[in-house]
């Protein structure tokens, strides 16, 4: 028993340091460091280098989108889980060290690199996640989806604690050189930290790709084909998880706004508020520490009192924070403000991460997670973005742009509150796969 329980501990803390691992490349390559050297160094600092860092997002997460649910009905079918996340670990690491070569004029280059890398980023947590229900218990689940995510803020904090010198002159031509260091130790720290879960984690042989009979079906060549069929089966039958449904639909709209919150803080705390490079890190590594308390906390509420509640209570916290960033005139309220943010930041995923888990049927598991960090969650990246700068631009006002995410969160409030979070393993149990 003894050993077992090692082994257990063992398997949750290698899934929790992946979590370490990809932050890092979220945190630099997308939210902060990346995104300014993108504009300011690559695109000369010209104004159509934000339209071209907006679409390099849209194009990678449009492509997430449409190939999550495929590949995650394949991982379901093939039982291969585990190969399919070191793919989509490997593209992105290789391409983030790529990326440490690009500079001054090479657009479109860094541009495909960029969204290669995003692609393995984005793509890799669909196989990531589902695993959440396998390493732990229902009882203990949102406690476990708490430290992951708390795991990942640390890491977070790590890389830009790791990077301060080579970040601290800004980020201008006449440090080019360390930045592109950076960029390659984002890639190293990702590779060395993610290991650990190829060499513990294992593929189950049991529910995944399963026919009804309990037997493996072995031909490769339509393997595909069965995914496919699979996908069509899923969102033909949707309807049959209806409250799986309800959280997916609630989950596109607020994770929508919170989304859009972080791909523009950085950008809305330097063109509003006049932030500089040196305060950017010091606020961004800052809000990484609430973000760790507000998992952990959170994780534990979750299984107190149910992560829909927790969800809720995180929601009208968002409310908050949107009205203080519109309220704020001055670096310290905003400062201020994004603690609150990274509380309600990494409580409102882990626990949306938690009720996924609960609501998903096991035997499509992986399938419906493509879904949920796919289809749903790539796509709200997508349109969260885009409404956010059309709004921006027609108004002139970055504050009103804000005010326009106050409408997703309280759609998916709206849409949460019709969620029955009990029992929905009875209404999976009716409904069969389809061969």
């Amino acid at each position: 028993m003894g050993m077992n329980d090692t082994s257990q501990k063992a398997r949750i803390f290698s899934w929790l340091l992946f979590d370490f691992a990809n932050t890092s490349f979220s945190v630099m390559m997308v939210t902060f460091a990346f995104p300014l050297y993108f504009k300011n160094i690559i695109c000369h600092g010209e104004p159509w280098g934000d339209a071209l860092w907006g679409a390099s997002v849209s194009i990678s997460m449009l492509l997430v989108a449409l190939i999550s649910p495929v590949l995650g009905a394949q991982a379901d079918y093939s039982g291969r889980r585990k190969r399919f996340l070191f793919a989509f670990t490997l593209i992105s690491v290789l391409s983030t060290a790529l990326l440490s070569f690009s500079g001054p004029g090479m657009v479109l280059v860094a541009a495909a690199l960029f969204i290669l890398a995003n692609i393995g980023f984005e793509g890799g947590l669909v196989f990531y996640d589902s695993w959440l229900p396998e390493i732990t218990s229902p009882r203990s689940i949102g406690r476990v989806s708490g430290y992951g995510f708390a795991m990942g803020y640390l890491g977070a904090f790590a890389i830009l604690l790791l990077n301060l010198p080579l970040l601290s002159k800004g980020i201008v031509p006449a440090n080019i050189s360390n930045l592109k260091l950076s960029f390659l130790l984002v890639a190293i720290f990702f590779a060395v930290f993610s290991a650990p879960l190829f060499l513990t984690l294992r593929d189950t042989k049991g529910s995944a790709g399963a026919t009804p009979g309990g037997e493996r079906r072995r031909e490769r060549g339509s393997s595909f084909a069965h995914s496919i069929r699979e996908v069509g089966y899923t969102i033909r039958h949707i309807m049959s998880y209806p409250d799986l449904a309800r959280f997916l639909l609630a989950y596109f709209f607020y994770n929508d706004a919170i989304l859009t919150v972080i791909a523009f803080s950085s950008i809305y705390a330097q063109n509003t508020l006049g932030f500089t490079t040196g305060e950017l890190i010091t606020f961004f590594m800052t809000v990484q520490t609430t973000a760790i308390v507000g998992s952990v906390v959170f994780g534990f509420v979750t299984d107190k009192i149910g992560p829909k509640r927790t969800i809720v209570i995180t929601l009208f916290i968002w409310f908050a924070v949107i009205l203080m960033a519109i309220l704020s005139v001055s670096k310290e309220t905003f400062f201020m403000t994004g603690l609150l943010a990274g509380m309600s930041m990494g409580s409102s995923q882990a626990a949306s991460r938690s009720l996924m888990a609960r609501l998903t049927p096991k035997e499509h598991v992986t399938e419906f997670f493509g879904f949920y960090d796919g289809s749903f969650g790539k796509a709200s990246a997508i349109i969260g973005p885009l409404v956010f700068g059309i709004v921006s631009a027609q108004a002139g006002s970055q504050k009103i742009a804000l005010a326009s995410l106050l409408v997703f969160f309280g759609l998916g409030l709206l849409i949460l509150t019709g969620v029955r979070t009990r029992a929905t393993a009875e209404a999976a149990s009716e409904v069969s796969r389809i061969e």
